[in-house]
């Protein structure tokens, strides 16, 4: 006795045939999965929303913050200056807050790519200024869509400029995990070496001044594969979200600034001037 293709195990004849899906049932199962987006891409923020430090608590972790005013870490000075970096996700800030909490220096996003201009900028920048705050503006590097010259450029034109008047501090290069796809933007380490050596001096030759640097040492180690050749002339600020800056990036043996947490007061991202106010004005002096 043959078996039915359609009802397996069950001879002819011998109970119910199973019946078959209709068209429109089976469309009812499929089209809820073929709706869905494949695993993932929801997680790839929008083009301009990348922020300092955004890839530190996933790529790195975070732990026991130092205490508030304590002096902790490798090259640490005995004295340190609380700071605050902003993005357009902070919209307008409370500059008077922050500053009677003892912030006394604070960089804001100013662009991104050759693409994006934080629409927060000008309350930012000269809010934290109009406090008394000493201030400078970074840049989110995106090294897969623009070259550093470029992107150089486009940081100076759009609020990344500097001036001597002890209370602009030179710009920032926010170098880190890219948000939007490949970790290292789909370059070898000499490639991103070249990049970021493009961008600095492009920078320099715009404004007379050597950027920031702000990195993790983790990404610093995968992406520029250790490279050592910045340290002596860029100052550091390392990302770290534990109670020490932990080792720092090859070339380096002092951080400057330490961004050591995102979960701070009024406005997350705190960081900590390694020295006592008058050295955060020698760095704005130049």
């Amino acid at each position: 006795m043959t078996t039915s293709r359609y009802s397996p195990g069950r001879t002819r004849g011998r109970g119910p045939r199973r019946p078959l899906l209709t068209v429109a049932a089976l469309l009812g199962v499929l089209f809820p999965l073929l709706a869905q987006p494949s695993a993932g891409a929801s997680d790839i923020p929008p083009r301009g929303s990348a922020y300092l430090g955004m890839g530190v608590i996933a790529h790195d972790g975070q732990g026991l913050l130092p205490p508030r005013g304590s002096r902790s870490g490798r090259a640490v000075q005995a004295v340190q200056t609380e700071g605050v970096d902003v993005s357009s996700h902070q919209g307008n800030v409370d500059w008077p807050a922050l500053w009677n909490s003892g912030v006394k220096w604070a960089y804001v996003k100013a662009t991104e790519g050759t693409y994006y201009r934080n629409p927060y900028y000008t309350q930012q920048y000269n809010g934290s200024y109009g406090i008394g705050m000493v201030r400078g503006a970074y840049h989110f590097a995106t090294p897969d869509t623009a070259s550093g010259t470029a992107q150089a450029d486009f940081f100076v034109n759009n609020g990344g400029a500097w001036s001597r008047d002890g209370k602009t501090l030179p710009g920032a290069l926010d170098i880190e995990w890219n948000p939007y796809g490949d970790t290292c933007y789909g370059r070898t380490p000499a490639e991103m070496v070249s990049w970021i050596r493009d961008f600095l001096t492009r920078y320099r030759a715009r404004t007379g001044r050597d950027p920031v640097i702000y990195t993790a040492t983790s990404w610093w180690t995968q992406c520029t594969g250790s490279y050592a050749g910045f340290g002596a002339v860029h100052p550091l600020w390392i990302a770290r979200y534990y109670s020490t800056p932990g080792p720092l990036p090859a070339g380096w043996n002092v951080q400057t600034m330490w961004q050591y947490t995102s979960s701070g007061p009024i406005v997350g991202d705190h960081n900590r001037f390694n020295g006592a106010l008058d050295r955060v004005v020698a760095l704005a002096n130049g």
